[in-house]
């Protein structure tokens, strides 16, 4: 199976080295010198790139300058041939992700003398496919876009769409309509890539005339979804949990069990809770043409697939159908008490060629529960890094909390994590090691010049990933991932499913989003500490009178800036 997920540059004669990382839907971009530390006068980088079969280069832009802002700017200020990066990694979405054949990327320095004028190094180039699906017809790993507050959302649609973008509540989800004039073009924008592969494995079900479709659903209050599940009629059986609000009459989740009732049959919907919540959010396709199983943190709602950062996973083939569809039967059938005694909640394997994966689902028993396995794999085995985004992490006590407190303490292996909250006892750290992290919970509509106010994308979590990645640049990298919460309730209550993934390319392109997460709410940081001392952002130039440093010196200087400019070039 080719594994051609990294690129480096070759050009012997450039000063720094460039690697290329591919991600889904994006691409990851890492540079260092390549002897000793750069001259005073590097300004950063200039990124370009050219699409497969094009004939021109592009350059990538940069939202700040080497002045403040003002309101007659030239637009290409802000290319990065005039404004050039000023780090050393660089995460890019190119607008045509899914065009077939290799990307090329080339990378430049930049210099500025004495009198603020650039000059241009020896450049870098390689190039990357990325295409669409990770592993064309076996595995495909999706994510949404997850970033209503951002510039590129207010670039696009402006900070005062969301209220006809989205609905105000829930339980609105199923008959609200959409009223931006551009709905169409946003919401595809904001679904990014698991919003479109969810849907299309429900059309391909709907084109597969005997096909069979099981799903599980916690949140299910996106129309798109309920109205094709409703065009499968009898070929579907659909359990929707009913915990908390999800089981009072007016939930959206009611209302649609209701309407595939009237689909499907009401012998063909149950409502459950499991123990706690039927928390999963799979669909298994079974037919002739169509062999399908979708899963991953995202539910079938307004806020999974437009607000939140979510990833789904799309697998193909006769073993992920079998293994998914015997734990749907279990669920339906079996007492919650008496699921963990199934073969469903033990590990099995996925049987997709040449990829180790494996699942195993919830609620666990006391015998195969996975808490402290899993703990022992990220506190002990991890030896190089550990990339993780968690939901409600701040909620987890244990093993898993207990691990990741022992490899964040390791000197000897790089750590970046996510929550959506401040975790007590947990001190999430900065990129310079600083020990002021910025969650999204707190994200504030507020952000200094030169960047427009943002949306906050209304009351609920933003980020809703769950997934560790270990050693993703060693043979033994690995990645968990599902719905699961890496939390006891999570383990032996609730209704779940948890992946465990073998793979270096998929290990790669979960960390991309790891760290495109992570610098997003990073820069949040900066932005308070801007708004807070009324100061606007801007490029650093070189040392100009004594006492002045380069950009670039903290890059060398702290521990943490140091491996991580290493660990990814």
């Amino acid at each position: 199976m080719n594994d051609d997920f990294e690129a480096i540059g070759s050009n012997a004669a450039a000063p720094f080295s460039l690697k290329l990382h591919r991600g889904d839907g994006m691409l990851l971009l890492a540079m260092n010198w390549k002897n000793g530390t750069p001259p005073d006068d590097f300004a950063g980088f200039a990124i370009e790139y050219q699409e497969p079969n094009g004939d021109r280069f592009y350059p990538l832009k940069n939202r700040l300058s080497f002045s403040p802002p003002t309101d007659n700017a030239p637009p290409n200020q802000l290319s990065t041939r005039l404004s050039p990066i000023q780090k050393f990694r660089w995460v890019h979405f190119p607008r045509n992700a899914e065009l077939a054949g290799p990307f090329t990327y080339r990378v430049t320095p930049v210099f500025m003398d004495s009198t603020d004028t650039l000059s241009y190094g020896e450049a870098q180039e390689s190039a990357l496919e990325l295409r669409r699906e990770t592993y064309p017809g076996e595995l495909n790993v999706a994510f949404t876009r997850g970033f209503v507050s951002s510039q590129a959302f207010v670039d696009r649609y402006g900070a005062e769409a969301i209220p006809a973008l989205l609905p105000a509540s829930a339980k609105e989800g199923l008959d609200f309509v959409p009223t931006y004039p551009k709905a169409t073009e946003a919401l595809a924008w904001m679904g990014f890539e698991a919003r479109t592969a969810i849907l299309e494995v429900l059309d391909q079900a709907i084109a597969d005339p005997d096909a069979q479709v099981r799903v599980i659903a916690y949140d299910l209050n996106e129309p798109d979804v309920v109205s094709r599940l409703e065009r499968l009629r009898t070929r579907l059986r659909v359990i929707v949990d009913d915990s908390d609000e999800h089981g009072q009459s007016t939930s959206a989740e009611t209302k649609a069990a209701n309407r595939l009732s009237a689909s499907a049959g009401a012998a063909n919907v149950k409502r459950q809770h499991m123990r706690n919540l039927q928390h999963n959010k799979t669909i298994v396709v079974d037919g002739p043409v169509a062999q399908i199983v979708a899963c991953g943190s995202t539910n079938f709602s307004w806020r999974a697939f437009f607000v939140q950062n979510n990833n789904a996973m799309i697998l193909h083939g006769a073993g992920p159908v079998a293994t998914f569809s015997e734990a749907f039967d279990n669920y339906w059938s079996q007492p919650p008490a008496a699921f963990g005694d199934t073969d469903s909640a033990n590990w099995a394997p996925l049987g997709l060629a040449g990829i180790d994966a494996q699942v195993t689902f919830s609620p666990h028993a006391a015998a195969n529960a996975l808490l402290e396995s899993i703990g022992n794999d990220i506190g002990t085995s991890t030896t190089s890094s550990l990339f993780y985004s968690l939901a409600f992490l701040y909620q987890t006590t244990g093993p898993i909390l207990d691990a990741i407190k022992k490899v964040s303490g390791d000197g000897s292996i790089f750590v970046y994590g996510i929550s959506d909250r401040k975790v007590g006892g947990l001190d999430l750290q900065k990129p310079d090691g600083n020990v002021s992290p910025v969650y999204p919970s707190q994200l504030s509509g507020n952000v200094p010049p030169p960047f427009s106010r943002e949306p906050t994308g209304g009351s609920g979590i933003r980020m809703h990933h769950k997934f560790a990645v270990i050693d993703f640049d060693k043979p033994t990298a690995r990645v968990y991932l599902g719905s699961y919460n890496f939390s006891s309730p999570a383990d032996t209550e609730n209704g779940e499913n948890l992946l465990l993934v073998r793979n270096r390319r998929i290990a790669v392109s979960y960390t991309v989003e790891a760290l495109r997460i992570f610098d997003h709410y990073h820069f949040r940081v900066r932005q308070r500490a801007a708004t807070r001392s009324k100061k606007p952002l801007v490029l650093a130039k070189p040392p100009q009178q004594a006492g002045d440093v380069p950009w670039w010196q903290e890059d060398y200087a702290v521990a943490q800036k140091i491996r991580d400019r290493e660990l990814f070039a």
